[in-house]
């Protein structure tokens, strides 16, 4: 002990040794002793020197502070004392004083001892079962201990706790802590835990950590908490972000209802805390994060969705529009509400009925698009308005022409400012920061929307007095023209890039400004520096849409002239160089990334991710209009023709086929329910069969009863009554089956009605069905539907038979009932019942037989039927093949009889020719008319003579 109170203690004599000395001696004094109270004083000595002696501790002490974790359990107050030094070797203070070097010195030095400490994965596992101990000097530093670990080497220290059994659920228990200290510095071991790792994320999450974390923010004070409120919320943000499985049970479990509380601001906004104001910036980004433009669309549909629904939307439409809300905290709500409307209809349309609490009441567009252009206004507020304008108009054609509206002559309100003013106003303005936001917010109003891209036309604006009106179009080509700022004019060409593509009486009306073509030309063709290559390449992209979109109205600016003007004035390779400019362009693909506007100044925000969407559309298509033929597009404007001919052919046959299918349906419910009849007839039979079966058995049990009685007590009148009065309970029941019987046949009697209604339209569509072109297909269809009936009246028959049958043993036993039962005087009674049975009995047997030659009257119906069907298929089939031979006679006929007048007519003309030729030699030849005409005269002579 005196060694101790030598180190601890006073000075004492002689020489004092070194540093490492000292701490070498302390190490062979926990080595070897066997006092556990020695043993905690050098613990204790060399927690006080591991600060000052951080590098000689790490070295010489570390393998004898982990044998002390595992030896010295029961001890709580040496375990906290060895925790603590192991914090102080691996933990890396930062310090102000320490400079750079020295800081990145000491990182070093906690690295590798964090990586001696976990060479042995036991190590950690050690150290997760000393945080189950409850006592505070062993689970606080054993936190801090491993939170310090996760920081130095994080990803090796999360597969050790990953596989360890029960790792991840021990930490968690640490939230439920009573002891604030350990409970928020658990929070900040799970930070570290769950930083990058997706597996540990989840099992934090299924160990209702989100229920855990919303109670601790939610008592301590929701947004005017203090730094524990910050920890959980950095926690949520770990365990949401680009996890969709945790944002998916986050909004399951109904969580999002539970945030709408932390939004609420009163009507006095000023002298918010450092604290709050990071606060409600960290609660602002966990709801972004649930709806953010990278989820998929089904799960940011869902959580938009829930916002509306629980008011969370309204709540930060509240703060938008209140006064005395930080500027940053302002940006960032504005972010937030753009990513809760985006692409949701019902977010976007409550969205535009917002209005700002003002004198007249203005909506809350246009109150934002008035920051917008302002340019006093902070850059990343400005950008963060024009997020705004942008998801309002995503996928939103209702509110893209709600916009376009207010810009139309017939709806501008000259004593209120509308959004289309403001537009308009910020595109022409001074400032080109205003002339871009103003270009790329009314671009988006026209993205994929023919009908406003036509209505934008109709505008007209007035430029100065005395001077008549020009369009929208045409002024934009103006400011193009007269060379402004660089943001200005790519502004502009973003612009009418978009307002044109594919609609071709933009391009037209582009077209017909005979100025347009040749300042693109001159633009693309000209060697300018690097800062107007964009310009040049953005030049060649619009006119690239004016040759792919032109639907050649313009003769002077055809299809085929533009190709010829690029080729004789740029060059195609020289065009498709500079249109490769804009995609080459360092700030194209960090716009194309995402599609909220971020950028670090204003000079470098020349791009929109819609736009890039645009280039990267178009820029392969231009290229290959480009380079094409006349006669290439002419064949593809054939192809295109044959395909649509073929489309329409296959529009037939799938209307056709769902004609069939639909028929094929209506069948087989056919089918179906002749199926289900079918199945209950059977359940019928089967039951009267199980009856018919009770009845007999109940006969032959009455039988031998009445034996047995008449032959014990053949004078007994009491008895005989008895007797009577049993056969008269069993033949009340026989009337109740027969009741039940007769009931049976009339509804078989329905179903063969049914059955012949059946075969009488079928003969009445037999006939049709053989004049019909499509008759052999047919007459198959009304064969397998008459094998069908065929089958199912052989099977109503058999059932027919059977019952039959069963009425004959029901006769036979009712008879030798009557014979056996009633010897007495007391049987005149019961045999006139049994009379009367028997009668029934007749009556049901002839109903049967009745419906039994009905049946095969059907069946033979049938017979006739098919054979008329096969008939009919045969005459169709024989008068096909006379109608064919006739066909063939027909035109040998013809051709022969052409052939024949060809003849006689070359006859007529040889006969004339040697007429003539006689009457050239001056041969007296008659012509047909005056031998007609002797003829005609000798019979007039000859018909006198007769008289005569």
């Amino acid at each position: 002990m005196n060694f101790f109170r030598g180190v601890m203690g006073g000075q004492a004599a002689g020489p004092q040794p070194s540093g490492a000395e000292t701490i070498q001696k302390l190490c062979d004094r926990v080595a070897s002793s066997t006092l556990l109270e020695d043993r905690r004083d050098a613990v204790r000595a060399l927690k006080s020197l591991s600060k000052k002696y951080r590098l000689e501790v790490a070295t010489q002490a570390m393998d004898h502070l982990i044998n002390i974790l595992q030896t010295d359990r029961s001890d709580s107050e040496i375990l906290g004392y060895a925790l603590d030094t192991l914090y102080n070797i691996i933990c890396n203070d930062e310090e102000e004083e320490q400079d750079e070097a020295a800081q990145k010195q000491a990182d070093d030095l906690g690295a590798q001892f964090t990586n001696k400490f976990i060479q042995d994965p036991e190590h950690v596992t050690l150290l997760l079962t000393l945080l189950e101990e409850f006592d505070f000097h062993v689970r606080w530093p054993g936190v801090k201990l491993l939170t310090a670990i996760l920081k130095n080497q994080g990803p090796q220290v999360q597969g050790i706790i990953l596989v360890s059994p029960m790792g991840v659920s021990r930490l968690m228990d640490l939230l439920a802590d009573s002891r604030e200290v350990i409970r928020n510095d658990g929070l900040l071991l799970l930070q570290q835990l769950t930083k990058s790792n997706a597996a540990i994320q989840k099992i934090v999450a299924f160990e209702n950590a989100f229920e855990r974390l919303l109670d601790i923010i939610t008592e301590e004070g929701s947004s005017d908490g203090g730094i524990v409120v910050e920890d959980c919320l950095l926690l949520l943000l770990n365990l949401l972000k680009n996890n969709s499985s945790n944002q998916n049970f986050f909004k399951e479990g109904s969580y999002i209802q539970r945030m709408k509380p932390w939004f609420e601001v009163g009507d006095d906004n000023s002298g918010w805390s450092a604290q709050k104001v990071t606060n409600l910036h960290l609660m602002l980004q966990l709801v972004r994060v649930m709806v953010s433009p990278v989820n998929s669309p089904g799960a940011t549909a869902s959580c938009q969705k829930s916002m509306y629904q629980c008011g969370l939307l309204q709540q930060l439409c509240t703060i938008l529009m209140a006064t005395g809300v930080p500027a940053d905290i302002l940006t960032e709500t504005i972010n937030t509400v753009s990513e809760v409307i985006r692409g949701s209809q019902v977010n976007q349309d409550y969205f535009a009925s917002v209005n700002a609490p003002s004198n007249p009441p203005r909506p809350a567009i246009v109150v934002l698009l008035m920051s917008m252009v302002n340019e006093r206004q902070p850059f990343v507020l400005r950008c963060a308005v024009l997020y705004c304008f942008q998801c309002f108009l995503y996928k939103n054609q209702k509110g893209q022409g709600e916009i376009v509206a207010t810009l139309l002559p017939s709806t501008i309100d000259a004593n209120s400012i509308s959004a289309g003013q403001l537009l308009c106003g910020g595109l022409f303005s001074a400032d080109s920061l205003s002339n871009w936001c103003a270009a790329v917010a009314l671009a988006h109003a026209l993205q994929d929307n023919l009908t406003q891209k036509e209505q934008l036309l109709r505008v007209q604006l007035a430029t100065s007095l005395g001077k008549p009106p020009v369009s929208l179009l045409q002024q934009c080509t103006n400011i193009l023209s007269q060379g402004s700022k660089v943001q200005t004019r790519v502004g502009l060409l973003m612009l009418l890039c978009t307002w044109i593509s594919n609609c071709p009486i933009a391009v037209t009306h582009f077209l017909h400004n005979h100025e347009n073509v040749p300042f693109l030309t001159a633009q693309i063709s000209e060697n300018l520096g690097e800062d107007e290559r964009l310009v040049q390449g953005l030049c060649a992209l619009l006119l690239g849409i004016c040759i792919y979109y032109n639907d050649n109205s313009l003769e002077n600016y055809t299809k085929e002239k533009l190709k010829q003007l690029i080729e004789k004035r740029i060059g195609k390779e020289n065009f498709v160089e500079k249109l490769g400019f804009i995609t080459k362009h360092e700030l194209y693909s960090r716009a194309a990334q995402k599609p909220q506007p971020v950028f670090p100044s204003p000079e470098q925000m020349l791009f929109d991710h819609e736009f890039t969407k645009l280039v990267k559309e178009l820029e392969g298509v231009i290229t290959k209009a480009v380079h094409k033929s006349s006669e290439e597009e002419k064949k593809e404007e054939e192809v295109k023709k044959t395909l649509e001919q073929h489309d329409n052919i296959v529009t037939q046959y799938k209307e056709l086929i769902r004609e069939q299918d639909s028929q094929i349906q209506e069948l087989k419910e056919q089918v179906t329910s002749a199926s289900s009849q079918n199945e209950q007839l059977q359940t019928t039979i089967t039951q009267q069969l199980s009856q018919i079966q009770q009845h007999k058995d109940q006969y032959n049990i009455l039988k031998l009863k009445l034996g047995k009685d008449n032959q014990s007590q053949p004078n007994s009148q009491g008895d005989g009554s008895q007797v009577n009065g049993l056969q008269t309970e069993e033949l009340t029941q026989l009337r109740e089956e027969v009741e039940e019987l007769r009931k049976q046949h009339t509804l078989l009697e329905t179903q063969l009605s049914e059955k012949d209604a059946i075969i009488n339209a079928l003969r009445s569509e037999a006939p049709q069905t053989a004049e019909s072109s499509a008759g052999g297909l047919d007459n198959t269809d009304l064969l397998k539907e008459l094998e069908a009936l065929r089958g199912q009246i052989q099977s109503q028959s058999a059932e027919i038979g059977q019952l039959q049958t069963e009425r004959q043993e029901l006769l036979r036993t009712a008879d030798a009932v009557s014979c056996d039962a009633f010897p007495g005087s007391d049987g005149l009674l019961d045999a006139a019942k049994m009379h009367e049975l028997e009668s029934r009995l007749a009556a049901q047997a002839t109903e049967a037989e009745r419906l039994k030659k009905e049946a095969k009257s059907s069946s033979e119906s049938r017979a006739e039927l098919e054979q008329q069907l096969a008939s009919a298929t045969s005459t169709v089939a024989i008068l096909q093949t006379e109608k064919a031979k006739l066909q063939t006679e027909v035109k040998e006929s013809k051709k022969e009889q052409d052939d024949l007048l060809m003849l006689l007519a070359d006859q007529d003309q040889k006969i004339h020719g040697l007429k003539q030729r006689l009457k050239d030699l001056g041969e007296t030849v008659d012509d047909e008319d005056d031998l007609d005409a002797r003829d005609q005269t000798d019979d007039d002579d000859e018909e006198d003579e007769d008289e005569d």
